[in-house]
């Protein structure tokens, strides 16, 4: 009987060892990236996410707490602009702020998550005119901590957060073209 646990016992460690070796293995940095081409000039869409007191409009997270708590610092809107939220457990709590906007091309946000978890991640919408249309890309980067690695395995964070991204721009795009 004692033999039997014995191998038990090694036959655990072997498989916990290779979970961490997958987990290790896999790769730090994400990318998460999604598009709308939008009929509107790219004014349009640069004013609602140059200014965090437009966001209530088109984010899709604002819509899933409609009772958190928000404050506005720094510059009105553009780079300096800062946004804080807390919120229920599906929104958390965590803050942005406006690094770089290039009026029309180009916004840079730096967005820190402190709860439900810690991360520190940048991202960034392009505005690409083609005509009488806009197409706007939002994209999310950052770093994947061991257990966002080990998460990864089981959930894509692409596609949750992809579906989100998905949603904002889909929000946007019936913003701006209603406007037209």
């Amino acid at each position: 009987m004692f033999h039997i646990v014995i191998y038990i016992l090694i036959a655990l460690a072997v498989l916990i060892g290779v979970f961490v070796a997958i987990v290790a293995m896999q790769p730090s940095a994400f990318r998460i990236e999604r598009s709308a081409t939008m009929s509107a000039p790219p004014t349009a869409p640069f004013a609602l996410v140059n200014d965090f007191h437009n966001w209530d409009g088109w984010a899709p997270w604002m819509q899933i707490d409609p009772t958190m708590k928000k404050t506005y610092e720094g510059s009105l809107s553009g780079t300096g602009a800062k946004y804080s939220w807390l919120g229920n457990k599906q929104v958390g709590e965590g803050r942005m702020t406006i690094t770089e906007s290039r009026p029309n091309e180009f916004i840079r946000i730096d967005l820190q998550f402190i709860q439900p978890f810690k991360a520190n991640n940048i991202s960034e919408f392009l505005f690409k005119a083609d005509g009488p249309k806009t197409t706007v890309t939002w994209s999310m980067t950052g770093t994947k901590n061991f257990m966002f690695k080990a998460m990864g395995l089981f959930m894509s964070m692409d596609k949750m957060v992809g579906k989100d991204f998905e949603k904002g721009l889909a929000g946007m795009k019936e913003i701006v073209e209603a406007k037209k």
